[in-house]
């Protein structure tokens, strides 16, 4: 996960550019073959996504004889992604037959017109009646219309280190009860694991999305009761201004910083900092605690590049608690990337036929296990050979029960960066937590054509 982070214009034309070139002639320069994109890792060692689409164009192309898959990779931070994919959809010349989207994003492609409804498709699918309802709700339009299929979930927690936790006086078994919790236990670690990073928690714009949805909706969400949306309010139709629990989710990511609890501001500011996360900071034993997402073993497991057998014995799992305790005591966000097909497609059936090859429930719950994913599939949360798959699975589905959804409407993305600037400057210090969320309320107000509904 994953995120919207602006570009200066010579760059998006510098991109944009690049992508006209690698696409070609376009999905329909040839009706005997499918073209693929997909978000392709910028770690050259993690071939998750790779291996599985190779796998599944195998079996595609043996099941339809005279018929090919071409697989288009963008390798791409996730803000770059986005944005050359965007570029992709704008034309027939350019625009794959099948895209891989991110559910956060999804509405505002659907108003951009670059997707194509699949509900003709969906109705003669019998496999479609196995995903779960709020799966499908993310792939929906405000037309009510469904323009992909997802491929997962995801929820997220507290990863920690059960060897800093022994040096820091901490249990192996911590489960945090509230934010000060989770402080007290990174305060400990800076004294006594001195060499280590104590927390960390993504922010600013350079990591789009992940600062947004895996640190600021964690913590807002945990503010209130978990009955209302902090962000969004459905029966007026309007986003909230930033309140006390803006004010607080904040509060919490300018005092990992000020204390230095958390990494370097240059090395939080990077865009490849999640890289790190995964590749070098949890396996190498410098980060104490990651408030981060359920598909982390994905780069750790047998094949991925970053073999990491031992990380169930070293790592511990903890829900992220709300803020002071105050039911229902934990909390999560849940995205998810589902496969969609570009409205400009040349080659839309045949796209169609390649997700049904994908969702098998074989092929779905490979999937689940390859990515460490979390089953979208009902059939497939009930296999039990699902479920003990892998370290995690388990603590990570049970996490769906106390999950949230982000408002995911054609203004997200620039709400989502109007927080990631907010983040970004009690990060620096450059602002207050005041002056921020003034800030984000009047960023708000234009991103939202003054939809906004005062606290």
């Amino acid at each position: 996960m994953r995120p919207t982070a602006a570009l200066t214009p010579l760059v998006a034309l510098a991109l944009a550019a690049s992508t006209l070139t690698a696409c070609g002639g376009g999905s329909g320069s040839d009706p005997d073959t499918v073209k693929i994109s997909f978000k392709q890792s910028t770690d050259n060692s993690i071939k998750v996504m790779d291996t599985y689409l190779a796998d599944i164009k195998e079996q595609f192309e043996k099941a339809h004889p005279g018929k090919k898959v071409e697989l288009v990779p963008i390798k791409a931070p996730d803000s770059e992604y986005y944005t050359k994919l965007q570029q992709m959809l704008r034309s027939p010349k350019t625009a794959p037959d099948l895209v891989y989207e991110d559910t956060f994003l999804i509405n505002s492609d659907i108003t951009s017109g670059y997707l194509k409804p699949l509900d003709p498709y969906l109705a003669k699918w019998p496999d479609w009646d196995k995903f779960i309802d709020t799966a499908k709700a993310a792939a929906k339009g405000e037309d009510g219309k469904t323009y992909g299929v997802p491929d997962g979930t995801d929820t997220r927690g507290l990863w920690f280190d059960k060897d800093i936790f022994k040096k820091a006086g901490l249990p192996a078994d911590w489960q945090p009860k509230t934010w000060n919790d989770v402080l007290t236990a990174a305060r400990a670690i800076k004294r006594k694991a001195p060499g280590t990073i104590p927390l960390n928690i993504y922010t600013g714009k350079p990591v789009g999305e992940a600062a947004t949805m895996q640190t600021f909706e964690m913590l807002l969400y945990g503010t209130n009761d978990g009955t209302a949306d902090p962000l969004y309010d459905k029966s007026s139709k309007k986003w909230l201004a930033g309140g006390q629990g803006f004010k607080d989710a904040l509060s919490f990511v300018e005092t990992v910083y000020k204390e230095k609890l958390g990494p370097d501001v240059s090395d939080a500011l990077d865009p490849n900092v999640m890289t790190r996360v995964r590749g070098e900071w949890l396996p190498q034993g410098k980060l104490g605690i990651a408030l981060d997402g359920s598909w982390l073993p994905q780069d750790w497991l047998s094949g991925s590049g970053h073999e990491w057998p031992e990380w169930s014995e070293k790592l511990g799992l903890a829900a992220m608690p709300t803020q002071n305790g105050q039911a229902p005591g934990k909390v999560s966000m849940s995205g998810g990337w589902t496969w969609s097909i570009p409205a400009k497609a040349g080659n839309p059936d045949l796209a169609f036929e390649f997700i049904k090859t994908m969702q098998t429930k074989a092929n779905a719950q490979k999937w689940y296990v390859a990515n460490s994913g979390i089953a979208v599939r009902e059939d497939v949360a009930k296999d039990p050979a699902y479920a003990t798959a892998q370290p995690g699975t388990e603590f990570f589905t049970d996490l769906v029960q106390s999950t949230h959804y982000r408002p995911a409407y054609p203004a997200y993305p620039k709400v989502s960066v109007a927080i990631q600037e907010a983040m970004e400057g009690v990060t620096t210090g450059d602002t207050s937590v005041d002056e921020a969320t003034s800030a984000y309320t009047d960023a708000l107000k234009d991103a939202t054509d003054n939809q906004v509904a005062e606290r």
